[in-house]
This record gives C-alpha cells, sequence and structure tokens, in this order.
C-alpha cells in the first residue's frame, strides 16, 4: 500500500477538519461552488469523480473475462454475496439502526437519507482497493481480477434498478432520471474511456503502462480528499451540531463488512475452494466502491444530504475496517486449509 492508501482514515478525517472550518468561515465561496449544477449533476464533483474514477478503471482487463469459469466456485460466492446479499442486507441494517436503534438522536428530517447513503455504498463492488487486498492476503490474482472484471460489468447494468429497489423498499423516492444519469456518468462513460486509454498505453508496453499508472495513481486518492473537503464545508453545521453521527453511521458499515466477509469465507470453505481465492473472495464481498457511491449520493440528493455523508462515514472506516479483515483472513488460513 501507498502512503496515500495506508493512511487513508488519517487524510479524510483531516478533511473533516479542513472541510467543517473552511465551510464556517467562508460559506459563500463553497456555496457558490455547490450551485455549479446541469441536470443536477454537479460539474466540480462530476470532475473530480472522473478523476478518481478513470485511473482505478485502467487497471481492470475485460479482457480477463474469460478466465472466470477457472475458479467458478470462488466467482459464485461472491457474486452472491456482492449482488444478493451485501445490499439487502445493508437495507436491514439501515432500517434497524437508523430508523430504528439511533433515530431518537438524529435528526428525523435526514433519516431516509442516511438510510440511502448506506444503500448506495453497498449496492457498488470495490474495484481499486481490492486488488490491494488481495495481495496482502497473497489472493489468486487471476481471480481477483476476472472477479472485478466481471462485476464491473454487471454494475453496468445492475446498479441503477437495485438501488432502486431498495430505495424503494426503503419506501424513498427514486428520482429515476438522476439516477440513471449518474449511472452514464460515473459507470459507463469512465469505463469507456479507461479502456480506450487502457489499449493506448500498452501499445508502449507493460512497463511503460505499468509506470503510468504509478504516476497517475495519487491522483483517484487526491480527487476524494477535495471532493470530502467539498462535502464536510457543507456538512460542517450538521457535525458541528450533532459529532456523533459519524460513529452511529460506522456502526450498521461496520457491522456489514464483517457480516458479509465472513460469510463469503465460510462459503468458499463449504464449497471447497482454495484459500487463495477464498481469501480475495472474501474482501470483494465486503468492500465497496465508496467513489461511486459519494458521486451518486451528492447527484441524487446533494452535497448537504445525510446520503452524502453516509457515503463519506465509509470511506472514513474503509482502510482500518478492511485490514482487520486482512489479519483475520491470513490468522485464519490453517483452520481454513484443515477442512
Amino acid at each position: 500500500m501507498n502512503v496515500f492508501e495506508r493512511y487513508l482514515t488519517l487524510w479524510v478525517f483531516l478533511c473533516i477538519v479542513v472541510g467543517v472550518v473552511l465551510g464556517q468561515m467562508l460559506p459563500a465561496p463553497f456555496h457558490w461552488l455547490g450551485s455549479l449544477e446541469v441536470a443536477k449533476v454537479n460539474l466540480p464533483v462530476g470532475l473530480l469523480i472522473w478523476v478518481m474514477i478513470i485511473p482505478m478503471l485502467l487497471r481492470i482487463d475485460f479482457g480477463a473475462l474469460h478466465q472466470v469459469g477457472k475458479h467458478w466456485r470462488g466467482i459464485g460466492v461472491t457474486l452472491f454475496i456482492n449482488w444478493a446479499v451485501k445490499p439487502f442486507s445493508m437495507a436491514l441494517l439501515g432500517w434497524l439502526f437508523i430508523r430504528h436503534f439511533f433515530a431518537p438522536y438524529l435528526p428525523a428530517e435526514q433519516l431516509d437519507s442516511y438510510i440511502a447513503g448506506l444503500i448506495l455504498l453497498a449496492a457498488a463492488p470495490c474495484t481499486a482497493m481490492v486488488f490491494v487486498w488481495s495481495r496482502l492476503v497473497n489472493g489468486e490474482p487471476l481471480f481477483t481480477l476476472s472477479q472485478v472484471a466481471l462485476n464491473d460489468a454487471i454494475m453496468v447494468f445492475a446498479f441503477a434498478p437495485l438501488v432502486a429497489l431498495l430505495l424503494g423498499m426503503s419506501s424513498i423516492v427514486v428520482p429515476w432520471d438522476t439516477l440513471l444519469v449518474s449511472v452514464v456518468l460515473y459507470i459507463v462513460i469512465p469505463v469507456i474511456l479507461s479502456q480506450l486509454l487502457r489499449r493506448v498505453l500498452l501499445r508502449n508496453g507493460q512497463a511503460a503502462f505499468d509506470q503510468t499508472l504509478e504516476k497517475i495513481g495519487p491522483w483517484s486518492i487526491s480527487a476524494l480528499l477535495l471532493t470530502l473537503v467539498l462535502l464536510f464545508a457543507f456538512q460542517g453545521k450538521a457535525i458541528v451540531e450533532q459529532p456523533l453521527i459519524i460513529a452511529m453511521l460506522a456502526v450498521p458499515i461496520t457491522i456489514q463488512v464483517y457480516f458479509n466477509s465472513a460469510l463469503a469465507y465460510w462459503l468458499n470453505r463449504r464449497v471447497g475452494e482454495a484459500h487463495c481465492v477464498a481469501g480475495p473472495s472474501a474482501l470483494i464481498g465486503a468492500s465497496n466502491f465508496f467513489e461511486l457511491a459519494v458521486a451518486a449520493a451528492i447527484s441524487l440528493f446533494g452535497f448537504e444530504s445525510g446520503a452524502a455523508l453516509a457515503t463519506v462515514v465509509g470511506v472514513l472506516i474503509e482502510v482500518p475496517v478492511m485490514l482487520s479483515v486482512v489479519y483475520l483472513v491470513k490468522r485464519s488460513k490453517g483452520w481454513y486449509e484443515n477442512a
């Protein structure tokens, strides 16, 4: 992990502080930035999201899809967790914690928005950080690559209907036009552009391609951090008035990570997959494409929404929680292989 990835939680915390302070001191410039919209899409954020996502998608080789059959049991387990378990378990946890357990301590007008943010966070499987987690558990690289490529291909078609279904089940109004625009802007177009750019860069050889990825890698995290400063400049008032909101939103997110990773890990053991497949399968099954979630939340509900805040909490706890899952996967290798 590079320095940005290793200390992502620290950078996010600093962005919270900087964003809140700047938002309180200089509200006018941030409200002007928030007003730069076309079809409910904020232009500064749209640009930052592209800078975030495209370097990550460059790593994905959709040509790896032909390798899906090599580890079909692990692929099946991960797909089941990503698309049939995780979004629905998050919706359930959101309903339990946000609408019931923590409801007396949260602003009533934002309850639906918090749940929507949690759903957006869980509806898209992680893309870039998964490669880091897989390396840390000595995962099978071809499995990881083919699984991520397959998930990204499915996400193009499944993200919008799945989000709409879960928001509808939670009695949250679904702005279909904005949702579809978000999918096109933040999934379809970046996927196409990244694959075209990938082909161009690979013409100079794999070594030159890897060097380019290393150079532009920090762009993604830098764009993410700038987006978070903007977001917390708008969220500053809510954070100052109720600082425990972040802790309360972190509870269902943390539970779903441990639940889904444990379920994926156990199911891989039951079906007889190797540990080098079960490890990345568990990590892919638990982690989230938080860059997409942040972008979609801002587009659908706005900078000042509870949905945007909920997705950012996912960014805040991503690294420490996922590193703990990595630790558990590595420590339990002996138990796994003695099945």
